[in-house]
């Protein structure tokens, strides 16, 4: 049976602001974040199996992205963990309960190093996670392939 490739497209709003950047991302702004996730396996031939002819159900792959993405950071004020984004914790976390701090700088590029190890681990045996692309905006993206990553 044939190796086969298969991408579900997720979205979700999130804020960030780049701790130390010397650019205007260093302020508080969002994105409507595209992220695109391509899984690769081979089909279940297995007779009797509900999921014959399926790499993987799309259902299970929108649990787990959902479980470990986009539940976790939709509409959510994403900061790299410090003693300066503590300070914001403490000014904005009596009236913002969705803040995520993250132990790295929240950048498009550090997200998906952390989606991809995420993913990786909930996916199904047989099921490999093949690539990630997450657009912060139309007409910019980062990708995250694999091959790039053994």
């Amino acid at each position: 049976m044939a190796v086969i490739r298969l991408t579900k497209e997720f979205s979700f709003e999130a804020a960030h602001a780049l701790d130390g950047y010397d650019g205007p991302c260093r302020e508080i702004h969002g994105h409507s974040y595209k992220l695109f996730v391509t899984v690769k396996g081979r089909p279940s031939t297995a007779e009797g199996d509900p999921k014959c002819g399926m790499v993987m159900d799309f259902g299970v792959l929108k649990r787990i992205v959902g479980d470990e993405i986009v539940e976790r950071l939709d509409h959510a004020f994403v900061l790299r963990r410090g003693e300066r984004s503590a300070e914001i914790v403490r000014a904005l976390g009596g009236r913002f309960e969705n803040i995520v701090l993250v132990d790295y700088q929240p950048t498009c590029e550090n997200m998906l190093q952390d989606f991809a190890r995420r993913i990786a681990a909930r996916l199904p045996e047989g099921v490999a996670l093949q690539a990630l692309r997450l657009h912060e905006t139309a007409t910019s993206y980062a990708e995250w392939l694999a091959e790039d990553n053994e």
